[in-house]
């Protein structure tokens, strides 16, 4: 009942706060689309509607949530800049960043924006300098916030990480205490072995002895043979105690004595895991050692598994080479259902340890660590000589996982700053390079002006006339010429702005050419 009320509390607080957020955005929209303002109803409700749907998926498909977001944007300007969906395209990638770990899925999708654009631009009358401003808003309102989310991420992994470790170094201090007053424990008995069982030893001698003496009456012998069956009993009774003198609140072991790994995996399917068991390879004479740490590497799996992922499917995979005469066993357990891949450890890893160390007595080597699929993996190879290896000094796992975190969220610093700067300094070199291409394909010659002659058609003009002529008039020129449809500006010169030549044309035909040069402000005024 308390799990319910608690999962209700988050689908209300979740619901309160996706509403508050849709409200906040729609803000913009009907400022922006007031039809007393130059907007309309149905362009209000239609961007009011698609933010409701931006929000609704924002949790689970935040990059769906972007795309609507950037398609309204497009819609209104193909800049992209929009007073009212900027802010909600910051808010979405920030998002994708912050909750999707993945790379790939979104620089895919901000390539098809920017392929989109140029697609979009080239309807404006082959105008790239609409899809540079639409590189330039997405780079701002979309790849920025983006990679600021991934900081955030990281960062929130860098702190989770570090309260791990710190809860792990607690429990890890807990357990070498505990072993500690173990091995006291296991001192003291086995003084208590030594001592008494010795004591004992010697009275069961001097009974034996009392009970073959000839000179004692036999109800005399018969006292003594009882006194060494008593001290005999109680040797026993000693090393039984002594035997299952452990840690508190340990039972005695549960594991049939001389279990194969086989028999192991059928025990758990009995119990309720699911299993898959492989075997491969002939039956080969495995030494005790050998064969009691493969069992001890499968019951470990397998715990783990039940412990970190109930519910989950384990596959083992038992591999015997006659030729290597070697031993081998893989278990790997997926994430449990429902559950996303952790970057962190499965477990504290103090079974792991112990594990680490029988393997190695045996001659072996051990393997762990998360799958790629959010899953565990444990496996060992044990070659059948069974010498043991020397242990190799590893540094300490918080400290390996504490390093890691903190390159990775110096990975994202660098990405967060270099990225954008790249992608700018790139972005500036392609419009340069645009900018003289287009100088260098809008200058008409003298001769060529000469050889253009009023009463032409704009038709037949199109050889002798450059292929890029300008995108409007320089600032500063005199007004066009009245009754002309449409003026056409081309350089004099490629590193000059003016003069330029201006070819004016009504209904097709060649009206008016002049040489056009800055006009002072008087006479503009």
């Amino acid at each position: 009942m308390h799990v319910i009320s608690a999962l209700r509390r988050d689908s209300r607080r979740a619901l309160l706060l996706d509403l508050a957020l849709w409200v906040c955005l729609s803000f913009f929209v009907t400022m922006k689309e007031d039809p007393n303002d130059g907007g309309s109803w149905p362009r209000m409700a239609a961007g009011v509607a698609a933010l409701g749907l931006g929000v609704l998926l924002c949790r689970r498909a935040p990059l769906v949530s972007l795309t609507v977001t950037v398609a309204c944007s497009a819609l209104r300007s193909p800049e992209l800049f929009t007073p009212s969906y900027t802010v909600a395209m910051c808010l979405f990638a920030f998002l994708a960043g912050r909750h999707d770990a993945r790379v790939r899925p979104a620089v895919l999708v901000f390539a098809a924006y920017a392929a989109a654009g140029l697609a979009l631009s080239l309807t404006y009358d082959d105008k790239l300098w609409v899809w540079f401003a639409q590189l330039t808003s997405l780079l701002l309102q979309v790849v920025v916030p983006w990679l600021i989310g991934r900081y955030v991420r990281r960062y929130a992994q860098l702190v989770a990480n570090g309260w791990e470790l710190a809860d792990r170094m607690e429990r890890e201090q807990r357990a070498v205490a505990d072993r500690e007053r173990l091995r006291e424990r296991s001192r003291i008995a086995g003084d208590m072995h030594d001592s008494l069982g010795h004591e004992l030893s010697l009275i069961a001698v001097r009974a034996a002895a009392l009970e073959v003496n000839r000179h004692l009456p036999p109800a005399e012998q018969r006292a003594a043979g009882e006194l060494r069956l008593a001290a005999a009993d109680a040797t026993a009774r000693l090393r039984d105690i002594v035997g299952v003198l452990r840690e508190d609140g340990e039972g005695a072991p549960t594991t049939p004595a001389g279990e194969t790994v086989t028999e192991l995996v059928r025990r758990a399917e009995d119990s309720g895991l699911s299993v898959e068991l492989l075997e491969e390879g002939p039956e080969l004479a495995v030494p005790d050692m050998v064969a009691r740490a493969a069992h001890r590497v499968a019951q470990e799996a397998l715990t783990n598994a039940t412990k970190h992922a109930p519910g989950a499917p384990v596959r083992m995979r038992i591999v015997r080479d006659a030729k290597a005469q070697a031993l081998s066993v893989t278990v790997t357990h997926p994430a449990p259902p429902g559950a996303a891949p952790s970057p962190g450890l499965a477990s504290g890893g103090t079974g792991l340890v112990g594990l680490d160390e029988r393997v190695r007595l045996a001659g072996g080597t051990l393997t762990h660590g998360p799958t790629p699929d959010g899953g565990f993996a444990v496996a060992a190879h044990l070659p059948l000589a069974g010498i043991p290896v020397p242990r190799t000094p590893q540094a300490p796992v918080a400290e390996r996982e504490l390093s890691r975190a903190r390159l990775q969220v110096r990975r994202g610093l660098v990405q967060a700053i270099v990225a954008p700067a790249a992608v700018v300094a790139a972005l500036g070199a392609l419009m340069l390079a645009y900018q003289e291409y287009g100088a260098s394909r809008s200058v008409l010659t003298r001769d060529q002006f000469d050889r253009v002659h009023l009463g032409e058609r704009r038709e037949a003009l199109g050889e002798l006339l450059p292929d890029h002529p300008l995108d409007g008039p320089p600032a500063g020129v005199g007004p066009e010429p009245a009754g002309t449809d449409t003026c056409t500006y081309f350089r004099t010169d490629r590193f000059e702005t003016t003069p330029v030549y201006r070819l004016c044309f009504t209904n097709g035909t060649l009206a008016a050419k002049d040489l056009v040069d800055d006009v002072p402000n008087e006479e503009l005024r």
